[in-house]
């Protein structure tokens, strides 16, 4: 890799909850482009940690500071030649929603019903022994 060359970082929160079923994960429909659903978090800015990006990304979000358990994963993504960390996450019971311009909606969805990719990144999450697991896309 080229000094000059373009690399993504960013950072992302699995915020899980027990549905009615099984495990539901918190995931955001996004106002841009392929208005898509994913979970909270985004790139990191120049100088900023992951755990700082995690925080600023979620407080932006979601209208408030989540708390972070620990890093799971790093995901290389081909498509975007980007890594992308998850991190276990909680919100306090008592936390409000409040979704920035970025997103129309949120929603706790079961994981069996993610895409594989998201899939696996959750469940790396759910499953995790303490060990941080890299895999790539």
């Amino acid at each position: 890799m080229a000094f000059e060359d373009k690399f993504r970082l960013s950072c992302h929160a699995v915020i899980l909850r027990q549905g009615p079923h099984e495990a539901e994960v918190l995931l955001l429909k996004a106002t841009y482009g392929t208005l898509s659903w994913g979970l909270p978090g985004g790139a990191l800015e120049p100088a900023e940690t992951i755990h700082q990006a995690l925080i600023r990304e979620c407080h932006e979000e979601l209208g408030f500071t989540v708390n972070i358990s620990c890093l799971t994963g790093v995901y290389y993504h081909s498509a975007y030649n980007s890594q992308a960390f998850l991190f276990k996450c909680e919100m306090n019971e008592f936390d409000e929603i409040k979704l920035s311009d970025e997103h129309s909606e949120y929603e706790f969805m079961p994981i069996s019903s993610l895409s594989v990719v998201q899939r696996t990144r959750v469940v790396d999450c759910i499953e995790f022994n303490g060990i941080v697991i890299s895999r790539k896309f």
